[in-house]
């Protein structure tokens, strides 16, 4: 855990929120935001991964790095993997945190906490999820669930994670939130592999990682934050960052 880079993917071609990354959240582009957080954080060096220019412009007008990548890649995985390669081509940075663009509500502490699992050898990709508390989340698809064991206070082992309501019976679910660590060589194997059976079926590409045997640990923290990806939920970011 000597030295991580913090890397956020953002693209311009979300189609229910066009441009979203330079949205503006009273009075800051979308992206600007979460570039904040990530520095506030104060793990590592921060740099925005992205296909776009003006997103470029954007980071590089308030001080902050961005670097150019392929307009083809898949995912945020793919396109921090490059921009990785393209920042640190030496691989000193031993922690990538990859931190979604579309997260400007994220506390700076959760970012910051985010890495703590990789503390023990044994993990190859930490990551972060919340108790559900909203009863309709629950249920909902678009909420997706880790299920794991708790193995000591305030974190779990990823055994799955589903958009269905599980583990079944009594007791907490927990909503994954989908900020990834990953120590270097263990993202450079995730990208390497082939989309996963369970992966394609549930369009949840940290399943590849699962069904390839690669470890996974969750920090549990207290807050969802949600991510944006419609014009309700911006409306949504604005007022809870104003109340701030």
């Amino acid at each position: 855990m000597s030295d991580p880079l913090v890397l956020i993917p953002a693209r311009m071609a979300a189609t229910r929120l066009p441009n979203k990354p330079l949205a503006d959240i009273n009075g800051e582009p979308m992206i600007v935001r979460v570039w904040r957080k990530a520095i506030a954080a104060g793990i590592g060096p921060v740099a925005v991964a992205t296909d776009s220019a003006e997103i470029v412009a954007a980071v590089e007008a308030v001080g902050g790095r961005a670097v150019m990548t392929r307009s083809d890649h898949q995912s945020g995985s793919d396109r921090i993997k490059e921009a990785a390669d393209v920042l640190d081509p030496e691989g000193r940075h031993d922690i990538v945190v990859n931190l979604q663009g579309d997260f400007p509500t994220i506390d700076a502490g959760a970012v910051a906490i985010s890495i703590e699992p990789l503390a023990d050898p044994a993990v190859q990709i930490a990551t972060l999820a919340a108790e559900i508390v909203e009863e309709d989340e629950r249920a909902a698809p678009s909420v997706v669930k880790l299920v794991g064991s708790m193995i000591s206070p305030g974190r779990m082992r990823a055994l799955y994670f589903t958009r269905a309501t599980a583990p079944y019976g009594d007791g907490p679910l927990y909503h994954h939130v989908g900020v990834y660590a990953y120590r270097r060589r263990a993202l450079e194997r995730f990208v390497a592999l082939p989309p996963s059976p369970l992966e394609l079926r549930e369009k949840l590409e940290q399943l590849r990682a699962l069904e390839d045997g690669m470890r996974i640990d969750a920090r549990i923290i207290a807050h969802v934050p949600r991510g944006v990806d419609t014009p309700d939920d911006l409306v949504r970011a604005r007022a809870a960052l104003a109340a701030h």
